[in-house]
């Protein structure tokens, strides 16, 4: 026997639902804390992603600015140096200094000392041992010295001496005993016998250790060697420079040699009385990194995160123009992301407080929303009442009078949409807002229109064949939606070309700026897009812009009318849109569009051209950027120089703007309209006929 299941009845229906059914404040409750919470974490994450990105690129530009301070100073201090060592060079070589004139030696050794600001030493030692040097001792005094070993043998002579403004004054002498020999020096061996001056490591001077560098060489004079003269400068200057910079808050630069060994520390009491010390706490982070790096840190840039004791550091190696140094700058991670962490604590405590107050409200507020669905479909009503249909949406509703409504309004909504996809809807909204009747009739009114279309479609269409429908479809729903957001209004479509104008049916004041912020949203919405040919290249568009007096209204017969813009300024937009082609620009603009955008768009002219079918020269502009957009102002320079070379190309100086589009080519190498007239000059320049003018013809539309 076959047993027969009978299906449920209404009763048993009803049932079910009402068990599946939860109730409208758990629901909403529930809706509403998913949604803080979803949004709270998307937002924590994106946030601590970008603060993080950010602190990156903040201690990497706090590095390069240390990098470049430093590399500028050391590179002063070595050009110092050289520069000391050939001035009493040639003093020497052209006999107006001998080297054993005491009183002329000390001063030009002197005079050396105080104008050079990161000179410790200015010496000079005899084959015979002798030895005479200008040391400065810290800011405020300097001592001139002398070995000799004739006079005063073992001893050293010192005359001190005080720095005050614009002069110094004699303080003391002194002898004091020694047994310093310039001649055992290892600086002083190879200057003597080297052919010019070299770059040696020193640390033991007349006073005492001090790590340092010297500019030594020999002075011959009439082809017999006197000596070595030597310019000193001792590390603890570089340790003081170092104490100047900021490298965050906590970071610390170090300067290394060849042998890694440390140069400099910053140290801001350091000088040739006081021996750089300096803030060493971060010197092991740097030595980890030299390690590290090995001799790719020498040789160019290393930057690199490590970690030490559970800290992170961003650490980075960079040469210095000076033989075998490199500069190490060490900055703690957790002075960029210490802040954005506690920040980020905060901020989810918050949200979590948010989270549950928002859903206690949701809660309390459900039982008043159970009246809402009626309201709902009455506010449906009203989008068909204004044609705004693609905003009528089915409103459920456990009432079956009211979800059959809902159901009808959003099926005759449907309906109508079907309709409005063969004309511009908001341009209906438009005209039955302003009460205008279907028939035909129009006005002369001032006006801006575009033109938009692919480059080189007729070519991509015969190769793709019917697969050019969804890369159509797709191109014209995005220049459709920038149009309408930015109040346009789309005329029709031309296969590939899209026809809109602005400052009707609804005036608008500013027509042309939103002209040319429709224009440039395009030019984006299409480079973004990722569209493609069948060769694979980024989709090009062409865009024509003009503004001026046009016909505007419903154009054609009492069968069939479309609202349309007539005129010659529309030619003329039209014909702009094709000088995109010879010109290899993307966006043209004529001279009514620039005259009423002026101010808030960044043009430059382009050239004075005839389009097809007339006579009369205009200007064309093209459209770069708007005025308020943040790389606005990197346009300024290149413009210029081709609007001077406009200039002097219509004013018959073709040499002078030949040299300006070659100076716009040489910042911008594949600028096509820089191109088209420095080729225009070239051929003109041998030969300019008597009625030239400068006006360019065009011969097609």
């Amino acid at each position: 026997m076959i047993a027969v299941r009978r299906p449920p009845s209404g009763k048993q229906l009803r049932s079910v639902i009402q068990r599946l059914t939860v109730s409208v404040r758990l629901a909403l409750s529930a809706l509403v804390l998913v949604a803080i919470l979803a949004t709270a974490a998307a937002s924590s994450l994106l946030w601590w992603r970008t603060a993080e990105a950010t602190s990156r690129q903040l201690a990497s530009t706090i590095n390069e600015q240390i990098v470049a301070a430093v590399r500028k100073e050391v590179a002063a201090i070595v050009d110092e140096a050289r520069a000391a060592h050939t001035a009493i060079r040639t003093l020497f070589l052209q006999n107006v200094l001998d080297t054993r004139e005491a009183d002329k030696r000390e001063f030009v050794f002197l005079s050396q000392l105080q104008s050079q600001a990161t000179i410790s030493w200015v010496a000079f030692g005899w084959p015979d041992g002798s030895f005479f040097a200008a040391h400065k001792l810290g800011d405020r005094r300097l001592e001139m010295m002398e070995i000799s070993l004739t006079d005063h043998a073992g001893e050293r002579r010192v005359d001190e001496y005080d720095v005050v403004p614009g002069d110094i004054e004699f303080s003391n002498r002194r002898f004091e005993p020694t047994n310093f020999h310039v001649a055992d020096r290892a600086w002083f061996k190879a200057g003597i016998a080297a052919e010019e001056p070299q770059w040696f490591k020193v640390t033991d001077h007349p006073t005492g250790t001090q790590p340092s560098i010297a500019y030594a060489g020999p002075i011959d004079v009439y082809q017999e060697r006197q000596g070595v003269l030597a310019v000193i400068i001792e590390y603890s200057r570089l340790a003081r420079f170092l104490a100047q910079l900021e490298v965050g808050r906590t970071g610390t630069a170090f300067i290394f040699d060849g042998n890694s060994e440390l140069v400099a520390a910053p140290d801001k009491e350091a000088d040739e009385l006081h021996p750089a010390g300096g803030e060493q706490k971060l010197l092991p982070i740097a030595q980890m990194a030299l390690a590290q790096a090995g001799d790719d840190g020498r040789k160019s840039s290393w930057r690199s995160r490590l970690t030490s004791d559970g800290a992170a550091y961003e650490v980075a190696l960079t040469p210095l123009p000076f033989p075998g140094w490199s500069l190490a700058t060490v900055i703690p991670e957790a002075e960029f992301l210490g802040p954005v962490e506690t920040t980020l604590r905060r901020l989810i405590i918050g949200l979590a407080v948010g989270a549950a107050l928002a859903a206690l409200a949701s809660a309390l507020l459900a039982r008043s929303v159970i009246a809402a669905p009626l309201s709902r479909v009455v506010g449906e009503i009203r989008h068909v009442e204004n044609f705004a249909l693609e905003q009528v949406r089915r409103q459920p509703s456990r009432l079956k009078e009211i979800a059959s409504l809902s159901n009808a309004i959003a099926e005759m909504a449907a309906g109508l949409s079907a309709f409005g996809k063969f004309i511009p809807a908001d341009l209906v909204r438009a005209l039955l807002r302003q009460g205008v009747e279907a028939k035909p009739g129009g006005a002369i009114a001032e006006l801006s229109v575009m033109f938009i279309d692919i480059a080189g479609f007729t070519g991509l269409s015969e190769r793709m064949g019917d697969r050019i429908v969804p890369l159509l479809s797709r191109y014209l729903d995005l220049t459709s939606e920038v149009i309408v957001a930015n109040g346009g209004t789309i005329d029709k479509f031309i296969g590939d070309a899209v026809m809109a104008f602005w400052g009707a049916p609804q005036p608008q004041a500013d027509h042309a700026l939103r002209c040319c912020r429709a224009a440039l949203a395009c030019q984006r919405a299409i480079a973004v897009s990722g569209l493609s040919d069948d060769l694979g290249r980024p989709l090009q568009i062409r865009i024509g812009i003009n503004s001026g007096p046009m016909l505007v209204g419903n154009i054609g017969s009492e069968l069939r009318l479309n609202y349309t813009v007539i005129g010659d300024a529309v030619n003329v937009a039209s014909r702009l849109e094709s000088a995109n082609k010879i010109y290899g620009t993307q966006i043209l603009i004529g001279e009514g569009t620039e005259r009423l955008a002026r101010g808030g768009i960044v043009t430059r002219e382009v050239d004075r051209i005839a389009v097809y079918g007339r006579e009369e020269g205009l200007c064309a502009y093209e459209l770069v950027a708007l005025a308020d957009e943040s790389d606005a102002s990197g346009h300024a320079s290149w413009m210029t120089r081709h609007e001077q070379g406009l200039a002097r190309y219509r004013a018959r100086d073709l040499a002078g703007a030949i040299a300006e589009f070659e100076a716009v080519l040489h910042d911008r190498p594949q600028d096509q309209p820089a191109k088209l007239l420095l080729e225009r000059c070239r051929e003109m320049i041998s030969q300019t006929p008597d009625d030239w003018r400068p006006i360019a013809v065009l011969k097609t539309k």
